[in-house]
C-alpha cells in the first residue's frame, strides 16, 4: 500500500553505519528527510547524497534530521560516507522490510533484465511522525535544495 502524504510515517528500526540502532520513533518532536536510494557509490546515488551533504548546514539550522537507508550493508555506507564527506547518518535495510514498508522496494529494469531493488523516494515527516510531503521517482540533481524548499514552503524550518 502506497504512503501517502496525511499518513503516519511507519515506525522502524534499523543499524547504522556503525552498527547503531536508529527507531523513527526516537525523531518523534523533529523534521526528518528519510530518502530512500538504490545503491552506495553509484553516479546517482552519490550525486543526491553529495546534494544532502552540500545542503546539510541549511539542514541542521532548520532543525532537520536527513536520514539515507539502502539496502547495502553498514560496512557499504561507512566507505560511502568517507568517501564523500557525508556528515549524516546511512542506514542500512539488507532485507529490504523497511524499504518495502515504505513502498519503495519495486521491480526494475535495465539493460532487459528484470531484478528488484530502490525506487528513489523521499519522505518529509513532521514531529508529530506524519507524512506531509512525497516525492517519487526523484531526480537526484537539485532534490536537496527542492527538499529544502518545500520544507520552507510547509513551514517546518525552525
Amino acid at each position: 500500500m502506497a504512503l501517502e502524504a496525511g499518513r503516519e510515517a511507519p515506525d522502524f528500526v534499523l543499524q547504522d553505519e556503525n552498527g547503531q540502532p536508529h527507531r523513527l520513533s526516537d525523531y518523534r518532536g523533529k523534521v526528518v528527510v528519510l530518502y530512500f536510494y538504490p545503491k552506495d557509490n553509484t553516479p546517482g546515488c552519490t550525486r543526491e547524497a553529495e546534494g544532502f551533504r552540500d545542503d546539510y548546514a541549511a539542514f541542521r539550522q532548520a532543525g532537520v534530521v536527513v536520514l539515507g537507508v539502502s539496502a547495502d550493508p553498514p560496512e557499504r555506507h561507512i566507505r560511502f560516507k568517507m568517501k564523500h564527506d557525508l556528515p549524516f547518518t546511512l542506514l542500512a535495510d539488507p532485507d529490504h522490510k523497511v524499504c518495502e514498508l515504505y513502498d519503495v522496494w519495486k521491480e526494475k529494469k535495465n539493460f532487459g533484465k528484470t531484478y528488484f531493488g530502490i525506487a528513489r523516494t523521499t519522505y518529509i515527516i513532521n514531529p508529530e511522525g506524519k507524512i506531509v510531503k512525497v516525492y517519487k521517482r526523484v531526480k537526484p540533481a537539485g532534490h536537496s535544495q527542492q527538499v529544502l524548499a518545500d520544507l520552507q514552503a510547509l513551514g517546518l524550518t525552525a
